[in-house]
């Protein structure tokens, strides 16, 4: 895991995170890490762009979701791509505060998405090895949210 931003807000013992991926396989594995790191965080998962901010704006089918305390964004969607849901999420002063982790797909990826997304709090590389993925998953639920570098959202 990189750190961009390292702002460390106040202490949140668990959190809502909103998972924005396409691919079942990560999705499927990332729950299980979630599920096994036996902390009490709620995973919402959507798998596009458009659903993503429907989710936020509590919009559609989504008007009793929770506001997530952070997103874990892949870059790769369908309907519209992470880069472009992260313009809009950073354009709304609704959710300046919003952590926003960007997923990438290799450590040669990290200075590229850095460049291209340059609003993201961080980024994860998502290993190929499930092994790994799970490793990189609770790396990032013991140091984003265990230590609270997440901060509670007011309802």
């Amino acid at each position: 895991m990189k750190i961009v931003n390292n702002q460390l807000p106040s202490f949140h013992q668990s959190a809502d995170i909103l998972l924005v991926e396409d691919n079942a396989g990560d999705v499927r594995l990332t729950e299980e890490a979630f599920k096994d790191g036996r902390i009490a965080n709620t995973l919402y998962v959507v798998n596009d762009g458009v659903r993503a901010l429907d989710f936020l704006y509590q919009r559609g089918e989504y008007t009793d979701a929770p506001r997530p305390h952070v997103v874990l964004l892949d870059l790769n969607l369908p309907r519209m791509n992470g880069d472009e849901v992260l313009q809009k999420i950073r354009a709304d002063s609704e959710f300046e505060r919003l952590p926003i982790i960007v997923l990438t797909t290799s450590e040669a990826q990290h200075d590229f998405v850095r460049s291209i997304v340059p609003d993201a709090d961080a980024y994860l590389e998502k290993p190929v090895d499930p092994d790994d993925f799970i490793d990189t998953v609770r790396t990032f639920e013991s140091v984003w949210l265990s230590v609270g570098w997440v901060e509670e959202q007011e309802e």
